[in-house]
């Protein structure tokens, strides 16, 4: 279920996330997340689970991006985060501006395939993934000072 946040803005891409995860051997569950790490989109996953994959594949990228201060150059982008663990492999990628693309998959998923198909799936319908900027609602506060 897409996050309401963001229902009114974006279309339903929750076929999109079940399509790669049907398509794509290994997969298990996929989060279209805003880069502030709340879930818009989802499959294979607990709204609980989703929405913390979405925060931690937001923090990855985040994380991963301090690499382009050592590295360089100062405006490279982080293209892709693996992390694996005992319990299989978590994939995550920029999915346009300001979201990101986390997909988890089983230990025997084909690394390759997945960033491949990753790749793609990003390419293929790239405005429909990205998160516009939020607008900054005046409070109270706001219109007092």
């Amino acid at each position: 279920m897409p996050n309401e946040v963001f229902s009114a803005q974006q279309p339903d891409l929750d076929w999109l996330m079940a399509d790669f995860i049907r398509r794509v051997p290994g997969t298990e569950g996929a989060v279209l997340a805003s880069s502030d790490g709340v879930r818009k989109h989802s499959y294979g996953l607990g709204i609980d689970s989703a929405d913390k994959l979405s925060a931690i594949s937001t923090a990855l990228c985040s994380l991963a991006g301090g690499v382009r201060d050592i590295k360089g150059p100062a405006d490279g982008r982080v293209r892709q985060v693996v992390v694996e663990h005992d319990n299989g492999l978590l994939f995550v990628s920029m999915a346009g501006p300001g979201a990101v693309l986390g997909v988890l998959a089983s230990d025997s998923a084909d690394l390759g395939a997945v960033g491949f198909e990753m790749g793609q799936l990003v390419k293929s319908v790239p405005e429909h993934l990205s998160t516009p900027p939020r607008l900054r609602q005046s409070s109270v506060d706001d219109r007092v000072h």
